[in-house]
């Protein structure tokens, strides 16, 4: 390809076709990989959370080559701390130890806030993502987590206690944690949902969960109104 007159490299060039208005990075190498965000996500700092982990499966991998087999383990991590951030990833290693920690390292990177309703979700989300498709609705406190396999892991992860969920795709369990993940992602208060739309929270119509420390505080407004009638 020709330099276009007066261009002595691409990025001169690039910025003669586009304008001044494009804002290029001093170092290009920076807005490469899996660091990047989506606008509006920020990075979770993981050293600052409490995080557990669990290995959800690990699967043996062959390898044939000229001089005989390869052997190695792939490993599915989850990790979070129980109160709305979690994270999942998948380690490669010729032993399950080294295939585990890269898994936690990775999943760690990963990490994703969850917006909670008290004990469950704001709201039902069904996200397919590949072949597999999961469908998780919010429940009553006492319900339980109904889930299974890595849609279990994921969600125990993450906080949620009350949550009744279904696969009605594929079962693979690696597919199945992702499409978790994205619907866990796509989660919104219904403070976002009244922003978005412009409205006032008070015009749409909101179930939200009755924690005790909410009924406590109600019990204790009550009370201070009786004493003051």
């Amino acid at each position: 390809m020709r330099l276009a007159k007066g261009a002595s490299s691409f990025r001169q060039l690039e910025f003669r076709i586009f304008g001044p208005e494009l804002q290029l990075p001093e170092n290009p190498g920076a807005c490469r990989g899996p660091t990047m965000k989506r606008d509006g996500m920020r990075k979770i700092d993981p050293n600052t959370l409490e995080l557990e982990e669990r290995v959800v499966k690990t699967n043996k991998c062959q390898k044939t080559h000229k001089g005989g087999r390869t052997l190695s383990w792939n490993a599915l991590v989850v990790v979070g701390d129980g109160r709305g951030h979690v994270g999942a990833a998948i380690g490669k290693a010729r032993g399950i130890p080294d295939a585990i920690r890269k898994g936690v390292e990775a999943a760690k990177k990963e990490i994703i806030e969850v917006p909670l309703d008290g004990t469950t979700i704001p709201h039902p989300v069904l996200v397919t993502y590949g072949a597999s498709k999961v469908l998780l609705k919010p429940a009553s406190p006492g319900t339980g987590v109904v889930a299974g396999g890595s849609v279990r892991a994921v969600l125990e992860a993450a906080g949620v206690r009350d949550v009744l969920a279904k696969s009605l795709g594929s079962s693979n369990a690696i597919n199945a944690a992702w499409a978790t993940l994205e619907a866990l992602r796509t989660l919104r208060t219904p403070e976002e949902v009244a922003e978005s739309r412009g409205v006032d929270i008070r015009q749409l119509s909101v179930h939200r969960q009755v924690t005790a420390t909410a009924m406590s505080a109600g019990v204790t407004e009550e009370a201070a109104s009786d004493g003051e009638g």
